[in-house]
């Protein structure tokens, strides 16, 4: 049911546990232009697959990267390759041979 929103901040576990029941509708992400090492992954060996939807994204002055996905339906498989090619892409074919 609705009710106030709820920030998670670092917690894969919880958050896998909200999506596995259906309690997460929108994910907010910022993605920052910093590498620190390996990291904590935030979608673990485990997650549920789950199909998201882009509905706002923003970069900032400083690169960082402010993107909000809604659920987007069932998961769905395929190629993220145009239909045709690129002018660029066929002549990057036709040289690469």
């Amino acid at each position: 049911e609705d009710g106030p929103d709820l920030l998670i901040q670092g917690s894969g576990n919880l958050i896998q546990t909200l999506l596995a029941n259906g309690l997460i509708d929108e994910i907010r992400l910022m993605i920052f232009p910093l590498l620190l090492g390996k990291g904590k992954r935030l979608f673990g060996d485990d997650a549920m697959p789950a199909a998201f939807k882009l509905i706002k994204s923003q970069t900032t002055s400083t690169g960082v990267i402010m993107a909000t996905y809604e659920r987007g339906g069932g998961v769905k498989t395929g190629s993220f390759a145009t239909e045709q090619p690129s002018e660029a892409e066929l002549e990057r074919r036709k040289n690469w041979k």
